[in-house]
């Protein structure tokens, strides 16, 4: 899409709000719904994805509980309309620190502009505003910035920030094998410390730290789009951990609305299973019983529409909710300080342990 169609957009939304005050009616702006999992279909090979006729969100002019978000909006509109218009980029953080009174807070812009791309229909970086990565990526990889940076993440001891402008990266080479999605920013830093994207076979690490911004996520896309390789989940065998990979794997309500650049339905469940909590025997003291959360969060996690096309995952979970206990990736130094990178991962990935 080209930055007249975006200016075009906008334009539309102005003048009904211009119609609208011409007539002496209260103007309105209509939103999809991005929190109901009524809005959204699942797809096996898109994942979940936000549905045509799916329900929407009105925010009011004349309503004292929406007026804010209404001038919100309004405020996000005219600077994405300035920055199309003048082809500049701005970060959320940008326009953020550009009126920190009026929206009060960081994450106050961070939906907005969400809600802008789903309401435009139009993905973020078309309307110039980038997001501040806080993903890493590390291992046999080199690529173009959009601005013809060379980039390259071989170094074994530092890892390489995500890019914040994923859409733009170009020239990808790489002969990795796999590419593996850690979980945690610890766990990652434990394998660049071990040196593992070279000693089993070329690969690339990458981690979003906990739940993955859109960045992290367009990368991993990025990657499985050019080189199709296997890609891998390395998360904690708790529910939050599995509902991080599933975001990986299928997409969030939230952004359904971008699925097709954002899931990659063809990842596979490396670790920590359920299951290896006991062909391991991993000592009793690493293992956390269930809190009522993580209980509310698995039952939560069973009743997902994908789950129906994963019966080795829901048997995985159903395991868990039978044992009480949760463990973290850490858990496997009690067997070994160094079990992880040296006999964990490497027989996983030779002997085909993944679900």
């Amino acid at each position: 899409m080209y930055s007249q169609e975006v200016l075009i957009l906008i334009e539309k939304v102005i003048l009904e709000i211009v119609t609208s005050l011409s007539k002496d009616e209260a103007p309105v702006l209509v939103l999809p719904n991005r929190s109901s999992w009524a809005n959204v279909s699942f797809d096996k090979a898109v994942g979940l994805q936000m549905t045509s006729g799916s329900s929407v969100t009105t925010v009011r002019s004349n309503c004292s509980s929406s007026v804010t978000k209404f001038g919100h909006i309004l405020k996000v509109l005219s600077t994405i309309y300035k920055l199309v218009q003048s082809n500049v980029y701005a970060t959320k953080r940008d326009i953020y620190y550009n009126d920190t009174q009026l929206f009060g807070s960081q994450r106050t812009v961070d939906s907005i502009v969400d809600d802008i791309s789903c309401m435009l229909k139009v993905p973020r970086r078309r309307l110039h505003v980038l997001a501040t990565s806080k993903g890493f990526i590390s291992g046999d990889l080199c690529y173009l910035e959009e601005d013809s940076t060379k980039v390259d993440c071989h170094s074994n001891s530092t890892a390489t920030p995500v890019s914040s402008n994923v859409g733009g990266i170009r020239n990808i080479v790489s002969s990795a094998k796999f590419v593996l999605i850690v979980e945690k920013d610890a766990t990652f830093q434990k394998l660049l410390d071990d040196d593992f994207c070279t000693k089993l076979s070329p690969c690339i690490m990458i981690t979003g730290k906990g739940v993955p911004d859109v960045n992290s996520r367009l990368m991993v896309r990025k990657l499985w789009d050019t080189l199709r390789i296997p890609i891998f989940a390395l998360v904690d065998a708790d529910p939050y951990g599995i509902e991080i990979m599933c975001i990986y794997k299928y997409g969030s309500v939230a952004m359904s609305f971008q699925a097709h650049s954002l899931t990659v339905p063809s990842v596979m469940w490396l670790g920590l299973l359920p299951s290896d909590l006991q062909r391991l025997r991993v000592p009793e003291d690493a293992l956390i019983p269930l809190t009522q959360r993580d209980q509310n969060k698995l039952t939560s996690l069973l009743k997902r529409p994908y789950l129906a096309c994963q019966p080795a995952w829901q048997r995985e979970m159903e395991m868990m909710q039978r044992s009480k206990v949760k463990a973290e990736i850490q858990s496997l130094a009690s067997i070994a300080p160094d079990f992880l990178s040296r006999v964990y991962l490497p027989n996983k990935l030779r002997y085909g342990g993944w679900i």
